[in-house]
């Protein structure tokens, strides 16, 4: 593999377990889970 392709690969990983990592601190402050004004009908 070429130095861009490594880059370019590592530029990849980085964005997607950032936004993984991202999103689970978001859910975990988020407080929506307890608010018992949100009702759903699945």
């Amino acid at each position: 593999m070429t130095t861009s392709a490594i880059i370019m690969m590592l530029i990849a990983i980085l964005v997607v377990w950032g936004g993984l990592a991202v999103a689970i601190v978001l859910l975990a402050r988020s407080d929506a889970a307890g608010d018992p004004s949100i009702h759903r009908d699945l």
